[in-house]
């Protein structure tokens, strides 16, 4: 029983730590960086935008000055700079915007 127990340990370990490491994803106009806290999407400006990450599909509809407006599975949400907003069970805040980018911050929150 102890050794079936520790193999069992060891395979979550091991699939856990997998998981856990960094990962990148590509969409339309749009990079992911994804880790434990949850990913960070650059969305790519004056283009349609869009990426699948942590099950849900993201696009970046508008940026006005300091306000971004996502579409979050099919959800439209406005995120101000420096502001922390909720949709589909994430987390959204917006980290940076440049004439060239936008960097969203998604977590779960966990």
């Amino acid at each position: 029983m102890y050794v079936r127990r520790l193999f069992a340990v060891a395979g979550f370990v091991a699939t856990l730590s997998l998981g856990v490491s960094a990962c990148t994803a590509t969409g339309a106009g749009a990079t992911s960086q994804c880790d434990v806290q949850g990913c960070t999407v650059t969305f790519d400006r004056g283009v349609d935008a869009k990426i699948s990450v942590l099950g849900v599909d993201a696009e970046l509809a508008a940026v006005e000055g300091n306000v971004v407006t996502l579409k979050v599975a099919g959800q439209e949400v406005t995120v101000p700079m420096g502001s922390t907003e909720s949709a589909q069970g994430l987390d959204l805040s917006v980290r940076e915007i440049t004439q060239e980018t936008v960097v969203v911050q998604l977590s779960t929150g966990l």
